[in-house]
């Protein structure tokens, strides 16, 4: 070699083969996604190198960490925690075989992020690579009953939510026998933390055909292993109608609404104070016994807190002819009276009867006073 010295010449020959060492040095890492709450598995593998191995170092930056910094080395003293104890980390790789590989347990969202993995060589220095950690959160599923009331307009009959999906959940509806008859209603939110939230309603006029008719809803994600499917039957809601009072013993009654939610059912008296004889269980009045004190106007009342609709029960208790003489022979008297009544207002209008001045019948064929003569009496 002319115009190199010795010197330069020894510097070049090392220098090229130190960057033919690094050259064929690698470092394998990955891509890793888990489910949150899963565990992920972090590979990192030298191959290629013939250097002395120092020492594996691990690097993270995460959502609850955004600056990198480093959490754990691996020596030929064994594994150590850096910058605090994590237990959900586990060393699973060997420093000799130059495997760096680590286990996280229990994943959360707020673990998403890079993770470095270093290798320490002599002479050569550093390789690393890094590892990004995607974590999917399943959505929370639930169903809202959103108490349509029965009614001839379109309103929401039920709504469907999966919640904090990443990525994003889908929302679909069975339908069934309601097919063409509702339609839905779909809208996204995306939160803080890059979750989304799917929110997804059924619409359609709340008439009887729709009443007790089952839907299912269906959420699909990529966070899931399998669709989640949420059957729901669906009620229509109205105030009371419908009521009736039905004797359902001798002095047993019981007032009766169709309602939804069902009605609570109130029995009171009108205008007058709950006799003791009386007892209230529920729907149902029962007359335990038949005395006067009974008698009057009963009201049943069903509400719910859509409305209230009332009833009402006249209650008369007879009293028996054995039991009470003294009011046959006042109602026979009574009777007497009113006939003869009757009778004196029937011949006074045919005009056999007549009124004099002292405002005593006369017969009906004397001749009618003069006029003067009864003005006489009357100015007597």
């Amino acid at each position: 070699m002319h115009g190199v010295s010795p010197a330069a010449s020894v510097f070049l020959s090392v220098f090229t083969l130190i960057q033919s060492t690094v050259e064929a040095l690698q470092v394998i890492g990955g891509n890793v996604t888990v489910v949150q709450g899963g565990t992920a598995n972090f590979p990192c593998q030298l191959i290629g190198a013939t250097e002395t191995l120092s020492q594996i170092s691990w690097q993270k930056k995460t959502r609850e960490k955004p600056q990198n910094n480093n959490f754990f080395t691996i020596l030929k003293t064994g594994p150590h925690f850096v910058n605090g104890y994590d237990d959900r980390f586990k060393f699973t790789g060997d420093l000799k075989a130059k495997n760096g590989s680590l286990q996280l347990f229990r994943v959360t969202l707020m673990d998403e992020g890079t993770y470095t993995c270093i290798f320490t060589l002599f002479p050569s220095g550093i390789h690393k690579t890094e590892i990004p950690l995607n974590v999917l959160v399943p959505p929370v599923t639930i169903l809202k009953d959103d108490h349509p009331l029965l009614g001839n307009e379109e309103v929401s009959l039920v709504t469907c939510t999966a919640a904090g999906s990443k990525p994003p959940a889908e929302i679909s509806w069975l339908t069934g026998a309601l097919a063409g008859k509702v339609r839905e209603s779909t809208t996204s939110t995306l939160n803080a933390n890059s979750t989304t939230t799917t929110i997804s309603s059924l619409l359609g006029v709340p008439t009887r055909e729709l009443d007790g008719q089952l839907v299912k809803c269906v959420a699909t994600s990529a966070a899931m292993k399998i669709e989640e499917t949420l059957p729901f039957t669906i009620q229509l809601y109205f105030p009371p109608m419908k009521g009736t009072i039905l004797e359902i013993s001798e002095g047993s009654f019981i007032c009766e609404a169709e309602a939804n939610p069902p009605a609570n059912i109130t029995w009171s008296r009108i205008d007058l104070l709950w006799p003791q004889s009386a007892v209230r269980e529920g729907a149902v009045l029962r007359l335990k016994e038949m005395t006067r004190d009974l008698n009057g106007l009963y009201q049943c009342e069903a509400s719910n807190q859509h409305g209230s609709k009332q009833q009402q029960l006249c209650v008369y208790v007879a009293l028996t002819p054995g039991n009470c003489t003294a009011c046959w022979v006042l109602f026979s008297l009574l009777f007497i009276l009113i006939v003869a009544v009757a009778a004196v207002g029937y011949l006074y209008k045919s005009g056999r009867i007549q009124w004099s001045g002292d405002r005593q019948p006369v017969p009906g064929n004397s001749p009618p006073p003069e006029e003067g003569e009864v003005l006489r009496e009357s100015n007597q």
